[in-house]
């Protein structure tokens, strides 16, 4: 049977976006849940380009060292799976959780996750009881989830809670990967052997405002669904190929009624002018399908843009947490250029 290593470190990792109002209670709450663990812990915060005061609440807080903060500060807004990304190029745990500054899920369900990582698990997810988000929010989360089941053939419930549960090996495998689109649980899922969901609380937001609009929620489905599967390029051939015979069946019909009821029936030719319009509609639909499978083909292979860059780090980093940072940028042409290793290390 397959045996875990026994959790000696957890880290935490938090992206944090204009979340000043909230921080206070989020480092005092995540402190207070992590000293009921028996194991150590550090808590990673990542600002991700905030434009008011977060970014200094971060580095005072890390400055302190009973806190077991350690601050990353990106250079600007780069999206929360870039900067939990960054929190975990920074671990140094064996357990690493991630959490989303808002308070939505509270910080206090984080002794529950280790407990059942503990189990033998790879991956923790989580789904959220009494849901506290706008109609239109559960009603979008819904058709997310559903589609990445679809493309994924997991049976996860939720992949929209960031609270969740990972080993080690399952965070080297994702910062080893070259995709600069990553959707986090997904890509965790590809590694795990033993995943589990467990329902955890969901609180009303108290602070601020949701970070996603309308227009960015519409942005995360297409970027789910080009970073999950081809198959939109593949329907865009299947449904050019449906016109195209159906466009020649048309044809076929229409010369047969014609032969049959004489060429007034035929309006003149103007029904088998539509019936050959659908003919070539479809056949360059099958083309554009094709041609985009092998350009998406080339996209994902030749993008290799880092994900983001980190402007400092405060805090106790030790030089053991370099491992996977090192290979990240190794296998990273991109992140080798000059402006990607303008980096700031305090």
């Amino acid at each position: 049977m397959f045996q875990f290593e026994p959790i000696k470190k957890v880290s935490i990792v938090i992206p944090v976006y204009n979340e000043e109002a909230s921080l206070p209670a989020l480092i005092a709450r995540t402190l207070a849940a992590c000293g009921q663990l028996t194991q150590s812990f550090e808590i990673i915060l990542v600002d991700d380009g905030s434009s008011d005061r977060s970014a200094g609440m971060l580095t005072a807080a890390a400055e302190i060292p009973a806190n077991h903060v350690i601050a990353v500060v990106l250079n600007r807004n780069y999206g929360q799976h870039s900067a939990i990304m960054a929190g975990f190029n920074h671990v140094s745990g064996d357990l690493v959780i991630t959490l989303d500054a808002d308070l939505q899920n509270p910080p206090e369900e984080i002794p529950r996750l280790v407990a059942t990582a503990e189990q033998g698990y790879d991956v923790v997810g989580t789904v959220r009881a009494n849901r506290r988000d706008s109609w239109f929010r559960k009603s979008a989360s819904k058709l997310i989830n559903r589609m990445i089941q679809r493309a994924t053939g997991k049976s996860m419930g939720d992949y929209g809670c960031m609270l969740r549960a990972y080993r080690r090996h399952i965070i080297d495998a994702m910062l080893h990967c070259h995709e600069r689109s990553t959707f986090i649980p997904i890509l965790a899922n590809t590694f795990a052997r033993k995943t589990i969901e467990i329902p955890v609380h969901h609180a009303e937001r108290e602070y601020g405002d949701s970070k996603y609009s309308l227009m960015k929620l519409i942005n995360l489905m297409y970027d789910l669904i080009t970073c999950l599967t081809t198959t939109p390029l593949r329907l865009l051939s299947v449904v050019g190929s449906v016109i195209a015979i159906s466009g020649f069946l048309l044809a076929l019909v229409l010369v047969l009624l014609r032969l049959v009821l004489g060429p007034v029936w035929g309006a003149e030719g103007v029904f088998m002018l539509f019936a050959l319009l659908f003919m070539f509609v479809g056949a360059q639909f099958v083309g554009m399908g094709l041609l985009g499978e092998y350009i998406g083909r080339i996209y994902n292979d030749v993008r290799a843009r880092p994900r983001y860059f980190v402007q400092k780090v405060i805090g106790n980093y030790s030089a053991a947490n370099y491992s996977a940072k090192n290979y990240s940028v190794a296998n990273n042409p991109a992140a080798n250029h000059p402006a990607a290793n303008n980096q700031e290390e305090e």
